[in-house]
């Protein structure tokens, strides 16, 4: 079943830079996509669209039959509730303990406390965090704030996960358990969505490639290889 879906889009920025040109792409439910690229490729323009935080010149950019394209700003919030968003930089609230950051997501929708409880110790115990529900991100390692990142984009247990350049900011060994994470997540179901520049992790986790260059797909690869070097 088709659960994103591309169709002829265009982005130009307002100084004039295409960064998109023409992408047509699907992606099934349950599937796991590196996206990448060089530096400056699109790829970051490409994953933003999934999500909104850009929007198409030109095309439409389907989620489940949602067309983001024409979503009328008051309405991205909601849709990006079926999304699950991850930043290579954590975006985390400082003031709020580990567990305050992951049920966020959920008082947000207006979940019963019971709800939010039992899910949110439920995702901390699959990113192996449950030990620090009351510490603060500030108090945690790179990969630690980047596992609670991953638990608070589950927590509503989204269709999709978009992560952008996830592991760019952690040591290989963090970066490692983190896919494994990744991995786990895709497995029961979850469909990824992994911008990345990590040649060796793309080359061990074969899952399938699509790399862009000047804004265009010029590789669709099942079972792929990251193709650049480093």
């Amino acid at each position: 079943m088709t659960l994103i879906e591309m169709k002829d889009v265009w982005k130009t920025y307002p100084n004039g830079v295409m960064a998109l040109n023409g992408i047509d792409i699907y992606i099934d439910k349950g599937e796991f996509v590196y996206v990448v690229g060089p530096s400056g490729a699109g790829k970051s323009t490409f994953v933003k669209c999934m999500y909104r935080e850009e929007k198409p010149t030109k095309g439409s950019i389907l989620i489940q039959g949602t067309d983001l394209a024409k979503l009328r700003e008051r309405h991205i919030p909601k849709m990006r509730r079926k999304i699950g968003v991850i930043f290579q930089d954590f975006k985390l609230l400082p003031k709020l303990t580990v567990y305050e950051n992951v049920a966020f997501a959920l008082e947000v929708i207006e979940e019963s406390p019971k709800v939010i409880r039992q899910r949110v110790m439920e995702v901390l115990d699959l990113v192996g965090l449950k030990n620090k529900a009351r510490s603060f991100p500030d108090e945690l390692s790179g990969g630690e704030q980047q596992r609670v990142s991953i638990a608070r984009s589950i927590v509503n247990r989204p269709p999709v996960i978009i992560a952008d350049e996830p592991t760019g900011n952690l040591d290989p060994e963090t970066a490692w358990e983190i896919m494994d994470i990744f991995k786990e997540i895709n497995e029961r179901g979850t469909t990824v969505v992994m911008a990345t520049h990590n040649k060796d992790i793309v080359n061990s986790f074969k899952k399938r490639v699509i790399a862009i260059e000047g804004g265009r797909i010029v590789r669709d690869e099942q079972k792929g290889e990251y193709g650049y070097e480093i």
